[in-house]
């Protein structure tokens, strides 16, 4: 971002901004985005856009910052919530939240899983998944009952992994199957990884 808003005007204007990157990128696709198109539906001129961002990829970068923010912080907070929860029923709630999380925006979802290059913005998926992991790990390690792993930090790494990408796959494709049969077929893989067998 080319210009630091300090006051609450240049704020309106950075977020106008972010607002209309975020509808022409839904719109029109990655490959179609411009700095034009974005002034165009902001309703101000390129060189009103040119003073707070360069070109066109910080506007990306912009609506990407402000779309994993979210995610993480509505993940974060769902994991949270749920951290009273009694065994699989909290892996049940956890898995629902995520997929309730991921379904707020499928559009931008999909342009960012499918339509942008996928190195510039890995660190902030990384991010969330490390936010996710520590969380998970640290719940692994208070409720050793929940898991035969020895490993809690591997175990999270695993399944936060596993279950990002399946549930990133159940919203964008939307497959046949409901959303509860999904939570279900995710625990029994689940149980089948890291839930302690029968007896112990």
């Amino acid at each position: 971002m080319r210009k630091q808003p300090q006051q609450q005007r240049s704020r309106q204007m950075v977020e106008r901004i972010v607002d209309a990157g975020l509808s022409v990128l839904l719109r029109d696709g990655y490959d179609a985005f411009s700095t034009n198109r974005v002034a165009a539906e902001a309703g101000i001129s390129p060189g009103s856009l040119y003073q707070y961002f360069p070109d066109k990829g910080a506007i990306v970068d912009a609506v990407i910052d402000r779309h994993w923010d979210r995610i993480a912080d509505q993940v974060a907070a769902a994991l949270l919530d749920r951290l009273g929860d009694e065994g699989v029923d909290m892996v049940k709630e956890a898995i629902g939240a995520l997929v309730d999380v991921l379904q707020t925006n499928v559009g931008l979802l999909r342009v960012v899983m499918e339509e942008l290059p996928p190195r510039p913005h890995l660190h902030r998926r990384t991010a969330l998944e490390r936010r996710v992991r520590e969380l998970v790990s640290a719940y692994l390690a208070a409720r050793p009952e929940l898991t035969r792993a020895q490993d809690h930090e591997r175990t999270a790494w695993v399944l936060v992994l596993t279950i990002e990408h399946l549930a990133t796959r159940f919203v964008l494709d939307a497959p046949t199957f409901s959303r509860e049969e999904f939570i279900d077929e995710v625990l029994l893989l689940f149980s089948g990884y890291a839930a302690p067998a029968a007896g112990q």
